[in-house]
């Protein structure tokens, strides 16, 4: 017997230009409107807006992921599959900014030693719990071979974007890429974490002389190659 195969219909709610908490309340309306399985995009200008209409349509049951197009435009994509109840999720109130000073700094693909695959799953699983902390992170440093998991084919892309869009700085080190030779395959904005560093006091000191370490130690390799 063939499965019935359900067709997602697309909704577009712009919510661009709109203050807080509007994007909420107009995101609430069609999912309340919605009559089976649809999915939702949603189109907001600022971070917090993508905060509070994810916490919205997660608390209402929804599968949702997030995308920064560009300068103040971000895309909030709600996959439903019914409307909601008028009760249910939470109310259309304006959160304050999600993000605490916490910085998450990943040096490896692999999470802890043993078996490499189980290592991967694990560090893919970290990362996604990341995306549904009550307070986000400030910004998270990838280096050495964490530097590949903002790249093409990695597994946690949709998670880091999901961050991204919500304002957690996503830092690579641009050296680490280009000892993988994934310079042109980088998929998260990129930045220098040392100019970064320079612009947020309250960067561990502890922390930079750590990431300084593995990339002196990346570029004497290279030097002895």
């Amino acid at each position: 017997m063939k499965k019935r195969k359900v067709d997602m219909k697309m909704i577009t709610v712009n919510a661009m230009g709109d203050n807080c908490p509007i994007p909420v309340i107009k995101t609430k309306k069609a999912m309340q409107e919605i009559t089976g399985p649809e999915t939702i995009e949603v189109l907001v200008d600022n971070e917090i807006a993508v905060q509070n209409v994810t916490k919205m349509a997660v608390s209402s049951g929804g599968n949702v992921t997030s995308e920064k197009l560009g300068e103040k435009e971000f895309k909030v994509t709600i996959q439903m599959n019914g409307a909601v109840a008028k009760e249910a999720g939470e109310e259309a109130v304006c959160t304050p900014d999600r993000k605490g000073d916490t910085i998450v700094v990943i040096a490896s693909d692999k999470m802890g030693s043993g078996n490499d695959e189980l290592g991967k799953v694990l560090i893919k699983g970290f990362i996604f719990a990341v995306t549904q902390l009550e307070e986000l992170p400030k910004a998270m440093i990838f280096y050495n071979g964490g530097a590949t998991l903002t790249a093409e084919g990695s597994d946690s892309l949709e998670d880091l974007k999901s961050l991204e869009a919500q304002g957690v700085e996503i830092l690579t080190c641009g050296t680490c890429l280009n000892y993988y030779g994934l310079t042109d395959k980088l998929e998260i904005c990129i930045q220098s974490w040392r100019r970064w560093q320079r612009q947020e006091r309250s960067f561990s000191l502890s922390k930079q002389k750590e990431v300084l370490f593995h990339i002196r130690k990346i570029r004497l390799k290279e030097k002895q190659r």
